[in-house]
């Protein structure tokens, strides 16, 4: 064979086994030295090819794809530091278990490291951000190079697959000339399957979890981020049959679709409640099971570090089980599913009803809840209150994530909720927003700050070149409004320079370069308007204007209400 032959056989192969392996969806910033790859995806049928010409960017939102599909998703991009801007996401897939396959194309080996443009080292160069790294071999004609090329591909995607699930990295030589044979039929696969089973508990491990649940008096479910296609149903049967109070953290998702017997089960203030003293000493639990990571609420972690439950349960399919607090006593290596058909009855206690007595306290002040001009929370109720029946919201860090746990109240309609928790950052939240709507196709809302949103405009490159649904509020307050909340913020010496970091800067403009419908927003009745309008372009802007002291005021307030009303004897 000829080397275009040759090259075009190895490229259809590696297209082949990823597609035999799972992959759907590709995402690819454009370069020479991934032409024949990229030529290869973009000429194959059933095989979803999505273009950012940001690499960082571009990784953020694959990984939204790949968040909302729990399918794995390849990034393809050239030779230097196009792949270095890859890892602040590839860091994020690692610890969220996102399933990336990260394809960099570099030059051959007789090209590295002697001065030749656009070579660094890319072996291994995501470090153990990554489950699995390979350098490929480059093309020839070679069977035994085939049969290697179906079966590690198999191999790769088998571990970023596998619980805990995460990022892969495989990396590309390639030799000029680049081109490919675009009618050249793909080879046939040597590799045809990997099977893999389910885990199922045994039987004495049931007896186990049973025994630990049965004992308890005081128990309370914490329902931390988990899979959006968590078999909910069969929770809520769980559930229900403990009767424990259920602490649903927003990316649960358990405070959308709630069963109207299981409403009281459903705790939806716990964050505002443990900042009651006077209520945490009333709830502290002896048996604690949590499902999926840790909760955003601080609170709720400071509880559980203070109180010490004697039997935390932490469920979680992988070995690496998550226990920031250093208070689990039982790590149940198995899916949430697997435990949910662990069934104990037992009947409604006086430490159910105190949770949920206190909760319906915080509800009726924070449903009465009207805000002041400037303050942030109350354009975050608004802006729940108004999402529609099948609907997606995505949340920033910092306070949209805080403000999501605080309004976001449990509800019978089909609305989930998505944001980046494996590291808490504020990059990339734009392009994983474009990724999860595209994914989900469906009507889809993010909650944003202005640094956040600042640190990726170049997200809305993609919507140039693909539909997308998207309604991005930005809660611009003119820098960190995070820094507000903490101690840095009472010294006043430098704070404004160095964590407030305001910049000034409003956001029509960006929306008019992007053709995005924009509007600016100054009051809660502004806002009420806006979110009636028709939108009437693929993405829409909504700036809303707020002020950091006035905003951190109002929270305190509110959280201050609410504590006073727990604390009064009745």
């Amino acid at each position: 064979m000829d080397n275009r032959a040759v090259l075009t056989d190895y490229v259809r192969r590696m297209t082949g086994a990823l597609m035999n392996s799972g992959v759907t969806a590709v995402v690819i910033s454009p370069g020479s030295r991934s032409t024949p790859l990229a030529y290869a995806f973009a000429s194959t049928e059933n095989l979803d090819v999505y273009m950012q010409v940001d690499e960082r960017s571009a990784a953020y939102f694959a990984l939204g794809l790949a968040k909302a599909s729990r399918n794995p998703v390849v990034l393809l991009c050239t030779s230097g530091t196009a792949a270095s801007n890859y890892h602040p996401a590839i860091t994020e897939a690692y610890y969220a278990r996102i399933p990336l396959v990260v394809i960099t194309a570099d030059r051959p080996h007789e090209l590295r490291e002697v001065g030749a443009p656009q070579a660094i080292d890319q072996i291994r160069m995501y470090g153990n951000h990554v489950k699995y790294s390979f350098d490929f071999p480059l093309a020839e004609d070679n069977s035994d190079i085939d049969d290697f090329i179906d079966r590690h591909i198999s191999r790769a995607l088998a571990v970023a697959t596998s619980t805990p699930y995460g990022p892969v990295h495989l990396n590309v030589p390639f030799r000029e000339p680049l081109l490919i044979n675009f009618e050249r039929e793909a080879p046939i696969a040597t590799f045809h399957k990997r099977i893999t089973g389910s885990v199922v508990l045994d039987a004495s491990t049931r007896q186990q979890i049973t025994n630990l649940l049965s004992k308890s008096e005081k128990g309370i479910i914490i329902a931390g981020e988990m899979p959006v296609d968590l078999d909910k149903k069969t929770f809520w049967k769980f559930a229900e049959a403990l009767n424990w109070p259920v602490l649903c953290d927003p990316l649960s998702n358990l405070r959308a679709e709630v069963p109207s017997s299981c409403t009281e089960l459903c705790i939806d203030q716990y964050d505002a409640l443990l900042k009651s003293s006077m209520f945490c000493g009333q709830a502290v639990p002896d048996t604690v099971i949590r499902f999926g990571a840790q909760p955003v609420s601080k609170p709720l972690s400071l509880f559980l570090k203070k109180v010490r439950p004697s039997t935390v349960l932490a469920v979680d399919e992988s070995p690496e089980f998550r226990d920031s607090l250093g208070v689990v006593t039982h790590h149940i290596q198995a899916s949430p599913e697997a435990v949910f058909g662990v069934v104990v009855d037992k009947p409604r206690t006086s430490y159910m009803e105190l949770w949920a007595v206190a909760n319906n306290k915080a509800t009726a002040i924070t449903d009465r809840y009207e805000g002041v001009i400037g303050n942030e929370g109350i354009y975050a109720k608004l802006l729940f209150e108004h999402l529609p029946n099948g609907s997606d919201l995505v949340s920033g860090s910092s306070m949209p994530i805080r403000d999501v746990d605080t309004f976001f109240r449990k509800t019978t309609k089909d609305i989930s909720i998505f944001t980046n928790r494996g590291t808490n950052g504020i990059d990339g939240v734009v392009s994983t927003a474009f990724g999860i709507q595209v994914a989900r196709k469906r009507k889809a809302w993010l909650l944003i700050g202005d640094l956040s949103f600042l640190h990726d405009v170049n997200g809305l490159i993609v919507s140039r070149f693909h539909e997308m649904d998207l309604t991005i509020v930005v809660i611009n307050n003119d820098g960190g409004g995070i820094f507000s909340y903490l101690p840095q913020a009472e010294s006043g010496n430098y704070f404004e320079e160095l964590f407030g970091t305001p910049t000034g800067l409003t956001f029509d403009h960006l929306a008019a370069m992007y053709d995005a419908q924009y509007a600016a927003v100054k009051t809660p009745e502004v806002f009420s308007e806006e979110l009636r309008r028709p939108k009437n372009k693929p993405v829409r802007i909504i700036e809303v204007f707020t002020n950091r002291q006035v905003n951190v005021k109002a929270h305190r307030d509110l959280w201050t209400q609410i504590t006073e009303r727990l604390d009064q004897h009745e």
